[in-house]
């Protein structure tokens, strides 16, 4: 079998995942493995679908009243159904069934008024009752769509616009968590999760890379975020995604594929994919045959390890579940009149709830202040930001176009700089707006401007006026005095003087400095610079 390879991928710019440059890269444009060296005329095509599971939000579990709570006590939020007793029944939260709905809305999806439940045949120690509750059959939301975009080019600044189908959407139950001990060789089980609300979004194989899918991963997590339907915290579990990877050569049929499974970051995601397209064309540029198998990822070595042989399909008994009669939804034109619509589900009502959607959000912010559109990513990426930006644009008379430069090289820097959340940050948007306003009248200069927002990050209290009087960083005002100042620098510098006379004004920005030194950066350039002209001409 072939070394492990890793591409460099042209379309998307990624950087080696070990650090090397191999022979096999990404063609721009093509969506093709091809060898970068000549060495083989073939080109493969990768094909990579996504099953993500998304942990509902919610208090309770799926089928029982438990609560959800993350790092818990082990074992102490587990309830008769929860450990499979006999004689327990399911009851399905209904607020669980409206945040499918939601989610399915928000993809574009066709949410079926009535869907049905079964039982998944499998046996593992974390699942005491033997079967998942799924939809596998008849799921609660069917052919949708999610559109993102792609960044692309040398400083990931060109949005290439994405589309990758939405198969289905349906409801199941999480199993437990098994725990292993290596030390003392044993596995300990911990049935917290047991019965916790999952959607399963099961994507088409639309997608050729890693790249991509981390992309649209990203892109699906901003959208349960502000449903409010998945925190989508992947670091907690609460965003789980397994990769269907194959490749093929144009023209002909979808290889033999391989899933890779529980990946919990979208950077992994994106080494794991493209560390397993290149292992495959490996193994097939070298005569072999790609195992239909379960795979892991193993992050340390950027490499994926088999687990497991799926060549003998499992046959999971997929049958009706006998203790839930189908789930049926509804619309404003199909509600039976002697029903209490509090009890119901309403598409319609549901529909009406959806908030202000990440690309819709970036459109608008594009179309109403002439920003750029990697910059509204930016802002719809990072919780909080939109609404401080425009928060701050409320109480302003700046540009846009010169609020979202402050916003993004000053503010988000410091944000990230200092690991904070906009909501954690000692500057308020009034604050910013008033130093905005400051620098937009004149009264101070930009690079006077920088100081006082390094002196505003502080959190000592003072407003920005506070601040530009006690440091005495107001631009000069009194022209006699800058005037005074300019003659004072010209008769201290008779060379550059000379130069000038001469004919080389460039020696004029010498000058300039000088003033700023003298000033301190309190005269306005543009100002200094008119009076140095006149004097000198």
């Amino acid at each position: 079998m072939a070394p492990p390879l890793r591409a460099v991928c042209a379309w998307c710019g990624s950087a080696p995942v070990n650090g090397t440059l191999n022979r096999l890269t990404f063609l721009r444009g093509s969506s093709r493995w091809a060898a970068r060296d000549g060495s083989s005329k073939r080109k493969w095509l990768g094909v990579v679908g996504l099953e993500i599971h998304a942990q509902l939000c919610s208090n309770s579990k799926l089928f029982s009243g438990s609560r959800v709570q993350f790092s818990a006590p082990p074992n102490s939020l587990v309830s008769f159904l929860d450990a499979s007793l006999p004689g327990t029944l399911p009851v399905l939260s209904k607020h669980c069934v409206e945040a499918a709905v939601m989610t399915g809305l928000a993809l574009n999806c066709t949410i079926n008024k009535k869907s049905k439940f079964d039982r998944k045949h499998y046996f593992y120690a974390d699942l005491p009752i033997g079967y998942q509750i799924t939809q596998q059959r008849c799921p609660i939301a069917i052919s949708g769509s999610l559109a993102y975009s792609l960044c692309v080019g040398k400083n990931r600044n060109h949005m290439i616009p994405k589309l990758v189908r939405i198969k289905q959407i349906q409801l199941e139950q999480d199993s437990g968590k098994s725990l292993h001990d290596d030390a003392r060789t044993q596995t300990l089980i911990d049935l917290n999760r047991a019965g916790v609300g999952l959607m399963e979004i099961v994507m088409e194989p639309d997608m050729c890379c890693g790249d991509e899918a981390a992309a649209a991963v990203r892109e699906l997590q901003l959208i349960l975020q502000t449903l409010g339907t998945s925190h989508g915290n992947m670091a907690e579990g609460q965003l789980r995604v397994d990769a269907n990877i194959s490749v093929h050569q144009p023209g002909e049929p979808y290889g033999v594929r391989a899933e890779v499974k529980n990946i919990n970051s979208a950077r992994f995601l994106a080494r794991a994919i493209d560390y397993e397209i290149l292992r495959q064309i490996g193994v097939l540029e070298n005569g072999g045959e790609i195992l239909n198998e379960t795979r892991a990822f193993d992050y340390k070595t950027g490499q994926t390890i088999s687990m497991r042989d799926k060549e003998g399909k499992q046959d999971y008994r997929f049958m009706p579940e006998p203790n839930l009669p189908p789930l049926v939804i509804y619309d404003n034109e199909t509600i039976p009149s002697n029903m209490n619509p509090q009890q119901l589900v309403n598409i319609d009502h549901i529909r009406e709830l959806l908030p202000e959607l990440p690309n819709d959000k970036r459109k608008r912010l594009v179309e109403k202040y002439g920003i750029l559109a990697e910059h509204s990513f930016t802002l719809v990426n990072e919780d909080g930001l939109v609404k401080f930006f425009e928060t701050v644009i409320e109480q302003t008379q700046v540009n846009p176009t010169k609020v979202i430069g402050w916003i993004i090289n000053d503010f988000l820097a410091l944000l990230k700089q200092n690991n904070l959340r906009v909501n954690q940050s000692s500057v308020s948007p009034s604050a910013l707006s008033e130093l905005l306003n400051l620098l937009e009248a004149g009264f101070i200069s930009s690079s006077a401007a920088k100081q006082v927002f390094a002196e505003l990050w502080k959190g000592q209290g003072k407003t920005a006026i506070q601040i530009v009087e006690e440091k005495e960083l107001g631009l000069i005002q009194d022209h006699k005095k800058l005037e005074k100042i300019c003659q004072s620098v010209i008769e201290g510098h008779p060379a550059e003087v000379s130069e000038i006379q001469q004919g080389n004004w460039r020696v004029l920005n010498k000058l300039i400095g000088q003033v700023q030194r003298v000033t301190r950066g309190r005269a306005a350039p543009t100002l200094v610079k008119a009076i140095l002209e006149k004097k000198l001409s």
